[in-house]
């Protein structure tokens, strides 16, 4: 394993942080960067992670069903979107665009539910400024489960359904939902379509289960080009979240054995894969990055789907603090 960011020796260090420095290029450093970004309440189990250009952060929450937001610089997540705002149901994915001040979210109804007809996975718009509802556009292949979400330049967001192994697309301006690319292309259902990102006219995504990514052309008039198979320098485990960073590079927060941050610096249909940091016991799902600081989320998940029991029948299990974890990107 490499270390942690571009430290290393010799001539092969010059050139790695040259790479960095011309694929992967840094945001402005806002003031203040918190070593962690603690949620407050109890049994969150946060799913997802975004930030605004000033450096705010909004976490997605399946155990509250709601939206949190740390504003820039704060140390502390609090309560923001409150269960059953416009009929949102467990928040998984969550985007903030500030060129069109929106926050979107993906809602599923995850867990138990009470009714007999459940709500279908829908995707959110909400006001990134206030909160305030702005639509919502339920999936459009049943069954499906709406993870998580990019928005390109020209205002057409797309999103991943984990369950239908597809990507949908709201073109700007759109009323509806569209299956824009998949199911075939990405392999098998049991794959588990999650993280999504865009670098250059290409979308990239990835799969859970399978520990793969694929990148899917934009051609002429926003139509899917063929799938590709992104090949690895070497293993991604089980990657979940990813965010661009800088022109050819994605970062992304493994859930595998210790979980791990990953830098992949994507060279056409091939890519390198450098670890950043391991050791995220709780199971990392999702990162975002403020200005040269990634905020790595752990969700403990494994909790949630397997909750604990009461004495005497079986293990109880203890929940840390939910929260993010600042990486730096560039050490001084």
């Amino acid at each position: 394993m490499e270390p942690n960011g571009i430290r290393s020796r010799g001539g092969a260090a010059a050139h790695r942080i040259g790479l960095l420095l011309s694929l992967c290029t840094l945001s402005a450093t806002h003031a203040a960067t918190p070593s962690h970004i603690t949620i407050s309440g109890e049994r969150i189990f946060p799913e997802s992670i975004t930030s605004t250009a000033d450096g705010t952060v909004i976490i997605g929450s399946i155990g509250q069903r709601m939206i949190y937001r740390a504003r820039s610089g704060a140390a502390v997540a609090r309560p923001w979107i409150t269960p059953g705002t416009d009929g949102m149901q467990t928040i998984f994915g969550v985007l903030a665009d500030d060129r069109s001040r929106t926050l979107w979210a993906c809602s599923n109804d995850f867990g138990p539910s009470g009714s007999e007809r459940p709500p279908p996975a829908t995707l959110y718009a909400f006001d990134l400024r206030n909160g305030a509802p702005k639509g919502h556009y339920p999936l459009p292949t049943p069954g499906a489960l709406c993870n998580d979400i990019v928005v390109d330049t020209d205002g057409t967001v797309y999103a991943t359904d984990t369950n239908n192994m597809e990507v949908v697309r709201l073109a700007r301006g759109a009323a509806h939902l569209e299956v824009w690319a998949g199911p075939s292309g990405f392999g098998p259902r049991s794959g588990l379509l999650y993280g999504i990102a865009i670098l250059g006219r290409r979308v990239l995504v990835n799969t859970l289960a399978t520990s793969r990514i694929f990148s899917v052309p934009i051609e002429r008039g926003g139509a899917a080009g063929s799938v590709v198979e992104v090949r690895l320098d070497r293993p991604l485990a089980h990657p979940d979240g990813m965010r661009r960073f800088g022109r050819d590079c994605l970062l992304v927060a493994q859930g595998g054995e210790g979980g791990r941050l990953s830098r992949v610096v994507v060279h056409g249909d091939s890519a390198t894969v450098t670890t950043l940091k391991d050791g995220f016991p709780d199971g990392p799902v999702a990162v975002t990055v403020v200005g040269a600081t990634a905020y790595v989320l752990e969700g403990q998940l494994g909790k949630f789907m397997h909750p604990a029991v009461p004495d005497g029948t079986g293990p109880l299990m203890r929940l840390n603090p939910f929260r993010a974890t600042a990486v730096e990107l560039v050490n001084p």
